[in-house]
């Protein structure tokens, strides 16, 4: 029963296609394939069916045509566990796909924007360069590589002293250059009081198509409040749903199909079950060619050093280092990331959202584009709080390179569209409008209320949209909100999550007088349980039908 529900599901989980469209992405898929390890091991099994005796022929030398041995390999593939690697390897090609379609930014306005905030950065990061008078790259000397390689483990120690460095930006800095942008052909642009003509109070001045609140229900009705959920049922329930759905979770991580897993971890996952899950739906396979390209990439990390790798060693100590929950990882997130910024595999996916990435020149090259590279070589400039995206992982993974490999296809895939300036619909100025819209139906005198003393919800919900919750609800919590918001393939559950709290604490809220005292409701978080809010949202009607 349960795979004839998961089959069901997975229809419409890509959209559906002209023979045409169909014909181009084979096309397409067949030379990206071409290009990954997977097609050696297609060819090894091909390799091996031809030393294999024919099992049609009773002699050895007996011709075999190219339709039966192309069978063969089929048959063979088919047979065995790769059948499932390469169906799993093109499910998530298809699910990356378009974040690589476009060159660029559609809207114009987007992309300067995203351009101008690329320039911003590039010059606070000159700033403290200059300020403090060191490289943005050197290579270090062969007793600081020894001694870099002896402390991996404990690279949490003996780090330079980080007073004079900063977070190249915050939040609250991205917030202002998303208050700020406006489409120059709307309406909302060319009146001096959009407010009163057009009734909008959020401050997302950008039309974007967003959901309603009908579409979310029926895109989220695995959340409906009639449905045992993972991460709520399973606790306070008998145990009969929670043995069952073990089992039953169990079984399809058995069966290894990223597309199956996918509509069955809509309902949560069990504990136990979350690793392979995720790895599952998001195609991560570690095998000895990632263990390599982990290892080239730490040595990459002992050989030079960055100036960025200062910033991340500070954020770590003012985020996740100051946390009672992720301060033993401290050692993990140094590993992690001081890696993820030398991944030139992170920057394929960003160069569709960067509108110029950051670029240095060689010493004593300057001005020499032969000679011009891109800095980081991930293109990840980190921002306050950016380790936080790695920290909750450690709970789940205590092998570094699977740790490492997982947080890579998050961020590709989730995390990097929350700090970056795009009209993609997992983008933040799609899911912060989205929150805005939410509120607006759902709850409009409490969000005319904060918006009068000065407290624009958003001001308050854009540092948790930013960091996708982490630091912010409990990490059991957190691992629950991540397991929907991976399994729908979409970062609008976090959006639902945002107008959920808001709902919640609506009644202390309405009777608040300052901005500080609205920030004060919404600052602890640590109680909150995410199903129920989230069912709230999915739940409610209207503010006069609760």
């Amino acid at each position: 029963m349960a795979s004839n529900l998961n089959l069901a599901n997975t229809k419409d989980l890509l959209p559906r296609l002209t023979e045409q469209e169909v014909q181009s992405r084979i096309e397409e898929l067949t030379q990206k394939l071409r290009n990954s390890d997977i097609y050696l091991l297609l060819k090894q099994t091909a390799l091996q069916e031809t030393k294999s005796p024919s099992s049609n022929t009773s002699n050895s030398s007996a011709v075999v045509s190219n339709s039966q041995f192309i069978s063969d390999v089929q048959q063979r593939i088919n047979r065995s566990v790769l059948s499932r690697v390469l169906a799993n390897q093109v499910y998530r090609e298809l699910k990356l796909r378009d974040q690589t379609v476009l060159e660029a930014e559609p809207l114009g306005f987007v992309r300067r924007a995203q351009l101008l905030w690329e320039k911003r950065i590039l010059k606070s990061l000159n700033t403290m360069c200059t300020e403090l008078s060191v490289p943005l790259a050197r290579r270090r000397g062969k007793q600081e590589q020894i001694e870099m390689k002896t402390k991996w483990n404990e690279i949490g120690t003996g780090n330079p002293n980080l007073e004079q460095y900063r977070p190249v930006y915050a939040p609250k800095d991205f917030l202002e250059v998303v208050a700020s942008l406006v489409n120059p052909n709307s309406t909302l642009s060319s009146s001096g009081s959009s407010e009163e003509v057009n009734g909008y109070w959020g401050i997302v001045q950008v039309n974007l198509d967003v959901k309603s609140i009908e579409q979310l229900r029926v895109e989220y009705s695995s959340l409906c409040i009639d449905k045992c959920q993972s991460g709520l049922d399973d606790r306070y329930q008998s145990s009969h749903f929670a043995v069952e759905r073990d089992a039953g979770v169990r079984r399809v991580a058995k069966q290894g199909l990223s597309a199956v897993c996918e509509v069955a971890a809509r309902r949560g996952n069990p504990v136990g079950q979350r690793a392979v899950m995720w790895e599952k739906i998001l195609g991560v396979r570690v095998d000895e060619i990632d263990r390599l390209y982990y290892s080239q990439m730490k040595n990459e990390v002992i050989q030079h050093d960055l100036m960025i790798d200062n910033i991340i060693f500070k954020d770590i100590k003012l985020t996740s280092v100051n946390d009672d929950f992720f301060f033993v990882f401290e050692d993990y997130l140094y590993q992690v990331l001081l890696i993820f910024v030398r991944d030139t595999s992170v920057l394929k996916w960003r160069n569709c959202m960067m509108a110029n990435p950051l670029k240095a020149y060689l010493r004593g090259k300057i001005g020499n584009e032969n000679y011009c590279v891109v800095y980081p070589p991930s293109g990840v400039i980190p921002f306050h709080g950016f380790s936080m995206y790695v920290a909750p992982l450690c709970f789940i993974y205590a092998d570094p390179v699977k740790l490492y490999f997982v947080f890579r296809e998050l961020y590709v895939r989730f995390f990097c569209h929350l700090h970056c300036l795009s009209s993609n619909p997992k983008g933040i100025l799609a899911v912060s409008a989205l929150f805005e819209s939410l509120l607006m139906s759902l709850a409009p005198s409490l969000f005319f209320h904060l918006k009068s003393i000065g407290s624009a919800p958003l001001k308050i919900a854009f540092k948790w949209l930013m960091r996708a919750f982490s630091g912010y609800l409990e990490a059991d919590q957190l691992l629950v909100l991540w397991d929907r918001v991976i399994s729908h393939d979409s970062n609008e559950i976090l959006a639902v999550m945002a107008a959920g709290l808001f709902l919640y604490r609506s009644a202390n809220l309405m009777n608040v007088t300052s901005p500080a005292a609205a920030e004060a409701i919404m600052a602890d978080l640590s109680t909150v349980k995410v199903i129920p809010i989230l069912q709230i949202i999915l739940a409610t009607n209207t503010e006069k039908s609760k």
